[in-house]
C-alpha cells in the first residue's frame, strides 16, 4: 500500500521544509495551501495522514480537520500549532478531530517518528476494515449456504414423506390383493410377503415368511416355478393337493432391486 501524506499550510516555506524532511521516508506527498484545496485533494486521493497548520486564512487547521473527520474519518490528522493556539487545538483533540499536535518549530526526529506511527495506525485501521468486510462476506456466504441446506433438507423431507405415503399406499394395495405375492432377494431370503402369501403358507398364522430362506418355507413345486423365471402362467400342485397358478418376474428392470417376485393364485376350481 502506497503511503500518501497531505501537507496543508499557506506558507510555502513550511510545506517545503516538511517535504525535505519527510520525503526520505518514501511517502507520496501532496501539498495544499488552504483547507479548501486540501478537501479537494482528499476527494481525489486516498490519503492516510494529514499534517495541517493551525493558523491559515479563511479556515483554521482545526476547522479544516473537523471537516476532514466528517468526510474522511479514516485519515489520521496531525496539526502544527503555536503555543498561543493551544486551547483551540486541545479542544479539537478532545473532540477527536486531531490525533496529535506539534508546536513550531518542531523536532525533526520526533515528527518523523510520529508520522510513521500515524501511518501504522491508519494501515491497521484499513486492515481491520478489510478483515471485517471479509468476515461479513464469509458470514453472508455461510448464511446463504445454511439457507440452501435448509431448503434442500426441506425438499428432501417432503420427498421422503411423499415416498413414504406412496410406500404406505403400495403396501396397503399389496396387502389387499387376492393373490399371494412373494419377493425373494438375490440372497435367497424372502423380502416381501403379503397377507395372502402368509395365509397360503402359514394358514394358522404360525410364521412370518419375511427374512426366512425361500427354499425352507416355499414348496418345492414353487421353487421349480421360480427357477424357470417365466412370465407365462405356470401350473403347479402343492403338497396338500391344491392347484395353483404362478408367475415369476425378475426384479431390476425399473429399479435397483435384485431378485425376483412371484405371484401365486390358488385355483378355486
Amino acid at each position: 500500500m502506497e503511503r500518501t501524506l497531505l501537507l496543508v499550510d499557506d506558507e510555502e516555506n513550511i510545506t517545503s521544509a516538511l517535504v525535505r524532511l519527510l520525503r526520505r521516508d518514501g511517502y507520496r506527498i501532496l501539498r495544499a495551501n488552504s483547507g479548501t484545496e486540501g478537501l479537494d485533494l482528499l476527494s481525489q486521493n486516498e490519503v492516510g495522514v494529514i499534517i495541517s497548520d493551525q493558523r491559515m486564512p479563511g479556515m483554521t487547521g482545526v476547522e479544516f480537520l473537523g471537516k476532514v473527520r466528517e468526510q474522511f474519518p479514516d485519515t489520521v490528522r496531525i496539526v502544527l500549532s503555536g503555543y498561543t493556539e493551544l486551547n483551540s487545538v486541545t479542544d479539537a483533540i478532545n473532540r477527536g478531530a486531531v490525533y496529535k499536535f506539534f508546536t513550531k518549530p518542531w523536532d525533526d526526529d520526533l515528527l518523523r517518528a510520529n508520522v510513521e506511527e500515524a501511518f501504522l495506525r491508519y494501515e491497521m485501521k484499513m486492515e481491520n476494515q478489510r478483515l471485517t468486510r471479509e468476515l461479513q462476506k464469509a458470514n453472508e456466504e455461510l448464511q446463504n449456504i445454511n439457507r440452501q441446506l435448509e431448503q434442500r433438507v426441506e425438499e428432501k423431507t417432503r420427498e421422503v414423506m411423499h415416498n413414504l405415503n406412496i410406500l404406505k399406499v403400495s403396501q396397503e394395495v399389496l396387502e389387499g390383493l387376492p393373490v399371494a405375492v412373494v419377493g425373494v432377494g438375490d440372497d435367497g431370503l424372502v423380502a416381501v410377503a403379503n397377507r395372502r402369501a402368509r395365509q397360503l403358507f402359514y394358514p394358522e398364522g404360525s410364521g412370518l415368511l419375511l427374512g426366512e430362506a425361500a427354499a425352507a418355507v416355499l414348496p418345492q413345486q414353487l421353487m421349480i416355478c421360480m427357477s424357470n423365471l417365466s412370465h407365462e402362467c405356470q401350473h403347479s400342485t402343492l403338497g396338500d393337493g391344491r392347484q395353483v397358478r404362478c408367475w415369476c418376474y425378475p426384479m431390476g428392470e425399473n429399479s435397483f432391486s435384485k431378485g425376483l417376485v412371484m405371484v401365486i393364485d390358488v385355483d378355486a376350481s
